[in-house]
């Protein structure tokens, strides 16, 4: 069993081209822009608006949680803020938790900065905080996360057939998850 508070001291974690850092209101100009941002938004299926007083709070508030860890991602040779990885959704009787990232926008994707921040937040998890499983969702619209979280070591478990409407047109949710005991394919 992990402690309900398994994430209570949060640390950096160090990569070489990202570091995820704790998020916390120095983002905000950058978290808020990221928000915004129409493709983000479709390829997370993000249909909440929020607004930048709820933003403010929300990360204002990141350091009272320890039930859950909220990293900035950020260039580790500029400091510039890249988007956002997060663990939630703590089940500490049963050792897993929730997984998902967001990147700062199209001038982000495609660099391997996903992959990187994935795996670090992958390794910390299931060999630091020692969790059993991590699982995440993603949509079938958006095949170069799953590529990603494929080469992060995450396998398909499932497929919710029609989950998302966006724009008039319906997705297909795939659930994967990755084991402590599952092979990463970086070590």
């Amino acid at each position: 069993m992990i402690a309900g508070d398994a994430f209570r001291d949060q640390p950096v974690l160090r990569g070489r081209r990202v570091r995820l850092e704790p998020l916390d209101l120095a983002v905000l100009e950058p978290y808020w822009r990221m928000l915004q941002d129409p493709e983000g938004r479709r390829l997370t299926g993000t249909h909440a608006q929020f607004t930048r007083e709820q933003v403010e709070q929300w990360l204002r508030t990141r350091q009272d949680q320890t039930d859950r860890a909220d990293w900035a991602v950020v260039d580790a040779a500029t400091g510039d803020f890249l988007g956002e990885v997060v663990v939630n959704d703590l089940d500490a009787d049963n050792g897993s938790a929730g997984f998902r990232i967001a990147l700062g926008g199209p001038h982000v994707y495609g660099r391997g900065i996903g992959t990187e921040a994935t795996r670090l937040a992958v390794d910390h998890v299931l060999d630091e905080v020692r969790l059993h499983r991590l699982e995440l969702q993603v949509y079938a619209h958006n095949p170069r996360a799953r590529r990603v979280y494929e080469k992060c070591g995450f396998l398909l478990e499932g497929r919710r057939r029609d989950a998302l409407l966006w724009d008039g047109a319906r997705y297909d949710v795939l659930d994967m998850a990755i084991l402590a005991t599952d092979r990463r394919p970086w070590h």
